[in-house]
């Protein structure tokens, strides 16, 4: 019996979309790599920035003009970010 997930964060995925990321977490597309040990900035990586960027415009509805960011650190660090440039001192962490 397959199980449903209803709380808060992740949610159940198409056994397709698991097999195909557990593949490309061994070997990303025959480069010998995983997809994991790839940099963001390599050639072979930007069509997954591509695409990812491509499904959030059709799936939010985003109008031509507008850019979609990718930023670390989730919520939290989204609602600080902008109060951290206002200060005068930059904080060490």
């Amino acid at each position: 019996m397959k199980k449903h997930n209803f709380n808060a964060g992740p949610s159940i995925l198409p056994r397709e979309v698991i097999e195909d990321t557990a593949k490309a977490i061994l070997d990303f597309n025959g480069s010998g790599l995983s997809l994991m040990e790839i940099s963001h900035r390599a050639k072979d990586f930007q069509p997954v920035v591509d695409e990812a960027e491509a499904l959030f415009k059709e799936l939010l509805n985003i109008p031509e003009g507008y850019s979609v960011l990718f930023l670390g650190g989730g919520a939290s660090m989204e609602f600080c970010m902008v109060p951290y440039n206002f200060l005068e001192k930059k904080l060490l962490t």
